[in-house]
């Protein structure tokens, strides 16, 4: 039932990007297995950041898992749709029912998409990293897969309103090597390991991305260390209190 449902919407996602000419540029993909189980881990500027990251392992004939808040399988349409491809709830309140439902999928061969930042970056720069990914990883007995994304925010984020016009938009998917994660290591070490590996990953994919603002208007979606006028992580912080 999951792959009757999944590879529709793949194509419907697929169907709705070329409408838009978004330009997707991924290298890396052959970096995720063709079998077997293993945790994608990617930054989160976007709420369309999970379909992009799928999108990043069809190459290898791959469909992805995703851990996602519970309220998303709630909703009266895509609830049903979340649940039919075996995308799996995470209730923070009760989180340890997500981490064995995706613990399972991982034994069983499937492979898992995190983003451990739990939250989009409204700041668009890596904020820090839970450790579930790398505890999954060293339960599992499965490697971690670093991914990042870019671009992705210029089309639907955090408080931006949604352009699904035809834009041209760039979107830029840059997936690394895999990273073992052994059971006698920390995973707060390994987390840092792989935080470290998304970091270079994002700054790679933001020196391969092709366009600049157009004007003064439009450097909202660059970071401000990057000279843009996205806020700041310590201005992010500062109006959630």
């Amino acid at each position: 039932m999951a792959e009757l449902v999944y590879r529709p919407v793949i194509g419907a996602a697929l169907t709705m990007f070329k409408a838009l000419d978004l330009k997707i540029d991924t290298q890396g993909s052959h970096h995720i297995p063709r079998e077997g189980g293993a945790v994608i881990v990617s930054n989160h500027i976007s709420y369309l950041d999970f379909i992009f990251t799928g999108l990043a392992a069809l190459p290898q004939k791959r469909l992805v898992r995703f851990m996602a808040k519970d309220s998303v399988f709630r909703h009266k349409v895509s609830g049903p749709l979340m649940r039919a491809m075996k995308h799996i709830p995470v209730d923070r309140a009760q989180g340890e029912h997500a981490y064995e439902h995706a613990l399972r999928s991982l034994r069983a061969g499937e492979i898992v998409g995190v983003f451990p930042e739990a939250t989009i970056s409204q700041s668009f720069t890596l904020k820090s990293f839970k450790s579930g990914a790398a505890r999954l990883a060293q339960e599992a007995g499965v490697p971690l897969i670093p991914m990042a994304l870019w671009g992705t925010q210029r089309v639907w984020t955090k408080g931006r309103p949604r352009n699904f016009k035809r834009s041209h938009i760039p979107i830029t998917i840059r997936v690394g090597e895999p990273m073992e994660a052994p059971a006698d290591q920390f995973a707060g070490a390994i987390t840092r390991r792989l935080r470290g590996r998304v970091q270079e990953l994002l700054e790679a994919a933001q020196r391969a991305y092709p366009v600049r603002p157009k004007d003064a208007g439009d450097t909202w979606w660059v970071p401000a260390h990057l000279g843009g006028t996205a806020p700041t992580p310590e201005e992010v912080k500062a109006a959630e209190k």
